[in-house]
């Protein structure tokens, strides 16, 4: 992975003339020090995110672009990685997304310990690194998922394709638990592959309760593939998701595609087509906002 960056040039950052400034509320944002607490990744073998990154890192690269904050995301499923991120005092951070043991049965005195802090909005249980797809489902995770809902949490799903009908399940099951789907399932775009995913996507996007982070896709590309290959995915998601959709920078693990801050937003303008003034303020920063409950 240490080719260099492939930049994506297609797009004007802003049209000033038609839109005016854009404000970006980055809805999927992560911060970590290597050798941290409870950190385990990335190791060696992702050199190019293989390095500390915190809150002024992101700073600096998103310089000029109207971020006007960010919702920061766990990395590590480890208690102790969301602590350490609770410490992080930076006007940049606008929400928190924190990880709990959900299978634990100590987890519901420790969602609504974490629920007393403000910034902490939601949780993320990792469910793509756990071999069992319907992990989610089991009945021991009742109880955590009722303290969610007692406390306004929200559910990140860090899913993969094989996910979508389990998510729907659950998400059926738990109809006033609001879930975003992280980085929209991971579709297998290296390979082209559009389909079940497609239709499993607009199953999901049938559901209130159901909303969709536009991020993550670069990554699932492989090494060398432009970018405007994702245009089928991109309109699909758009097209499924509408108000629900929400832009999202997976910031620095985008990096790892060999993409800067600035690419990803070049590609998303090119990739979402024509949208009015008011639809792009709903993706870049009213998505985000209403369902994560931030005021900016």
């Amino acid at each position: 992975m240490g080719a260099p960056p492939r930049r994506a040039t297609a797009a004007p950052l802003i049209d000033t003339k038609r839109h005016g400034t854009m404000r970006i509320l980055d809805s999927h944002i992560h911060f970590w020090r290597i050798g941290g607490p409870g950190h385990a990744w990335p190791d060696a073998d992702w050199p190019l995110i293989h390095r500390d990154f915190v809150p002024d890192d992101l700073r600096a690269e998103a310089a000029g672009l109207g971020v006007v904050g960010g919702v920061l995301v766990q990395s590590q499923p480890d208690d102790r990685d969301t602590d350490w991120m609770l410490t992080l005092d930076d006007p940049l951070i606008r929400a928190i997304v924190g990880w709990v043991d959900l299978a634990h049965p100590e987890a519901p005195r420790r969602i609504a310990e974490l629920a007393r802090q403000p910034r902490i909005r939601g949780l993320r249980p990792m469910l793509q690194g756990i071999a069992d797809t319907e992990w989610v489902l089991q009945p021991s995770l009742d109880p955590a998922i009722e303290a969610m809902l007692a406390h306004g949490l929200r559910f990140d799903a860090l899913i993969e394709p094989r996910h979508l009908g389990t998510l729907h399940r659950f998400a059926t099951r738990w109809p006033e638990l609001p879930i975003v789907i992280d980085h929209a399932a991971k579709p297998h775009a290296a390979r082209g592959e559009l389909d079940p995913w497609r239709d499993e996507i607009t199953a999901l996007a049938a559901l209130p309760n159901l909303w969709c982070k536009l991020s993550g896709l670069r990554t699932e590309q492989a090494t060398g593939q432009p970018y405007e290959a994702l245009r089928p995915y991109v309109a699909h998601l758009v097209a499924s998701f509408g108000e629900r959709l929400m832009w999202g920078s997976d910031w620095p693990v985008l990096r790892h595609a060999g993409d800067s801050y600035a690419d990803w937003i070049r590609a998303t303008r090119d990739l979402v087509g024509t949208m009015t003034s008011a639809a792009l303020e709903r993706l870049f920063e009213g998505a985000a906002k209403s369902f994560y409950a931030i005021d900016v």
